[in-house]
C-alpha cells in the first residue's frame, strides 16, 4: 500500500491518484498521547484512547511506500504530524533490540517502507540540519528501509508531491 500523511489538504488525490491512500491529519480528531504505555501493557498494539489515530497507525505500518508532509517548525514535525507519529507507538512493542549499536523497539508487524518526507516552510539551514538527523534518527524506529527528505516552500508543496508520487506510479 501507498500511503500520504499530509498537514494540510492536497487536491490532487480527491481524483488523480485513486489508488493512493491520502490522509489529511488536520481533519482528523487526534489526541496527544498520555505515555501511559496502556498499547504496550494493557492492550498490546492499541491504543487506549479512542479516537481518529487508531484508524492511522495501522495504515502507517502496513504501507510499502509513505509520504510524509509537514510544516517544518524548530526543526522538528509540525503539531499535526508530530501528534500523530506519537500516537503510533503501538506499532511498536515495549522490548527492545540493538540495532548497529544503538537500543530501538522491536516492530509489531511494521512492514519495511521506503519514506520520503517533504517538510515546507522558511527553513533556516540550521533548522534543516535538525530535521534531517531527526529523521535519520525516527527512521529506525519506523522501519524505513530507505528515505528522503525534501525541503520546499510553501508555494511548492502541490509540485513535489506530483513528483513523488508520480515516481510511484512508474
Amino acid at each position: 500500500m501507498n500511503l500520504v500523511l499530509s498537514d494540510r489538504d492536497i487536491d490532487i488525490f480527491h481524483t488523480q491518484y485513486p489508488t493512493i491512500k491520502f490522509i489529511d491529519l488536520s481533519k482528523l480528531n487526534i489526541a496527544n498521547c498520555v505515555g501511559c504505555f496502556g498499547c504496550w501493557t494493557k492492550t498490546p498494539g492499541k491504543c487506549v484512547i479512542r479516537d481518529d489515530a487508531v484508524k492511522v497507525y495501522p495504515l502507517i505500518a502496513a504501507s510499502n511506500q509513505i509520504l510524509y508532509i509537514s510544516k517544518i517548525k524548530y526543526g522538528g514535525y509540525d503539531t499535526i504530524m508530530k501528534t500523530m507519529l506519537e500516537r503510533s507507538i503501538p506499532v511498536q512493542q515495549a522490548f527492545i533490540r540493538l540495532l548497529h549499536g544503538e537500543t530501538h523497539h522491536i516492530q509489531r508487524n511494521v512492514v519495511p517502507k521506503k519514506a520520503v518526507i517533504i517538510g515546507y516552510g522558511d527553513i533556516p539551514s540550521e533548522e534543516r540540519e535538525i530535521f534531517l538527523r531527526l529523521v535519520e534518527r525516527n527512521a529506525k524506529n519506523m522501519n524505513f528501509e530507505s528515505h528522503r527528505v525534501i525541503f520546499v516552500t510553501e508555494d511548492d508543496i502541490k509540485k513535489a508531491v506530483e513528483n513523488e508520487v508520480a515516481l510511484w506510479e512508474k
